[in-house]
């Protein structure tokens, strides 16, 4: 179906152009949504739509439908918008490659996934937190395949599938009068989600919480969860971001070849990884995915491109040393053109510690407010949700309430992963990662 859209739409857009680029999508989407114990939504839906990128005399021009019967129209306005903006020597579309295979990203379970059995998956994640005599206060689970195609003048036909499947709770719980509440999600490209474990570690923290004690204000040893990590670590990812670094937005510029983080740690970003929730053949331009190395044991070797910011790096420099897309220019969907976002980001630390090693800590297993970190120093100040104290090598007390401030770029120089399940939330596959040195505020 979107190959035969793809020639249609090929007819139409190289009346006004030779150099252009179709996006095609396909999404099918099955999700529903619960408060409390009962299930309050649930929709199957079915989206396609068609975005047109064109250039005409160095100007870029772009439209979309999600009628794909308003194809000539879209490749009309494509072109009309070209002309109302500014030529650029750097646009460009991709060049055709091989493209290679990504393993396990598309689960044929989908097809036969029907409300009835997502539903019974979700009944069972509430179940089993009332189980554990806690309230769930809502719930949700979403499952989706979409059918990308990327072609364009130069000859690029890729074409994508894959598929994924998310759960989520939030629950309260209660002894003595007192409460806490807690929520975790989990994802995969595969229907293979463990609601049952889900539940059960979402209940635990939330009954490990109640109570608890204040803490004084100190610099000390801090383990971030896998979502708290992950809340600092997007600042810290979008400094590779190579147009913020060509906007004299990032702190990493003119950094290349320089310690950065603890030499313990290598950080790549892999959209060939097998599974990866980001992976696939290509990025949202046509570009064969890679795995690209930005820091070498603490040494920060590059920076992820798309082809304008690749292009445009090129034009900028004074040396021979070419620099090509790293595969990382990504849309949301065909109603937006692609822009540098990583895929896969992998922290892969040599030295892992126990928590047992630990005599004195904090852990936190969420934080409250990373949006608000400076994205060009790094500063943060964040609230520990789901806080505890570490004593003697064990998670002990729960903490009441603390604050973490630091600098995410002066905290990662000092820091180790800790011995846990390598797991993946959002963009990021990580340990849970202890901080040597952060301030905790009472």
């Amino acid at each position: 179906m979107l190959f035969e859209i793809s020639e249609k739409a090929e007819k139409e857009i190289s009346k006004y152009s030779d150099d252009y680029e179709i996006y095609l999508e396909l999404e099918k989407v099955l999700q529903l949504d619960a408060q409390k114990n009962d299930l309050s939504f649930a929709k199957e839906e079915i989206n396609i739509g068609i975005g047109i990128r064109i250039i005409s005399e160095n100007k870029l021009g772009f439209a979309y439908s999600s009628d794909i019967n308003k194809i000539e129209d879209v490749a009309k306005k494509a072109y009309l918008n070209s002309k109302l903006n500014e030529a650029d020597e750097n646009f460009c579309f991709a060049q055709n490659t091989k493209l290679d295979n990504v393993k396990n990203i598309y689960d044929p379970k989908f097809e036969n996934l029907d409300v009835s059995e997502a539903s019974e998956f979700l009944e069972s994640i509430l179940e089993t937190c009332v189980e554990n005599n806690c309230e769930p206060t809502s719930g949700s689970f979403a499952a989706s395949l979409e059918n990308n195609l990327i072609t364009n003048s130069n000859g690029v036909s890729a074409f994508n599938k894959f598929t994924d499947f998310s759960a989520f709770v939030s629950i309260n719980a209660e002894k003595n009068g007192e409460k806490s509440t807690a929520y975790d999600s989990i994802s995969s490209c595969n229907f293979d989600l463990d609601g049952e474990k889900l539940a059960n570690e979402t209940c635990k923290v939330a009954k490990d919480s109640i109570g608890g004690v204040t803490v004084e204000t100190k610099d000390t040893k801090v383990i971030l969860d896998y979502r708290g990590a992950v809340g600092l670590l997007n600042t810290f990812v979008n400094a590779f971001n190579a147009d913020n670094v060509q906007r004299g937005r990032s702190i990493l510029k003119d950094k290349i070849g320089k310690p950065i983080v603890d030499t313990n740690i290598s950080i790549y970003d892999d959209g060939t990884l097998e599974g990866g929730l980001n992976s696939s053949i290509s990025d949202g331009e046509g570009v064969r995915t890679e795995k690209t190395c930005l820091v070498k044991d603490g040494i920060l070797k590059g920076f992820i491109y798309d082809i304008y910011t690749a292009k445009k790096e090129n034009s900028n420099k004074n040396t021979d040393d070419d620099i090509k897309s790293t595969a990382n220019g990504f849309r949301g969907s065909y109603a937006g053109t692609p822009s540098v976002s990583p895929s896969n980001i992998i922290f892969d630390f040599k030295e892992q510690v126990d928590i047992s090693e630990i005599e004195n800590g904090f852990l936190a297993t969420d934080v409250l407010g990373a949006h608000t970190a400076n994205p060009i120093s790094g500063d943060f100040s964040v609230e520990a949700n789901n806080a505890f104290l570490i004593e003697n090598g064990e998670i002990s007390k729960p903490v009441k309430k603390a604050m973490i401030s630091g600098n995410i770029f002066q905290v990662l120089s000092d820091c180790n992963g800790v011995k846990s399940e390598l797991r993946q939330y959002g963009s990021f596959l990580i340990p849970k990662i202890l901080f040597n040195n952060l301030r905790v505020v009472g």
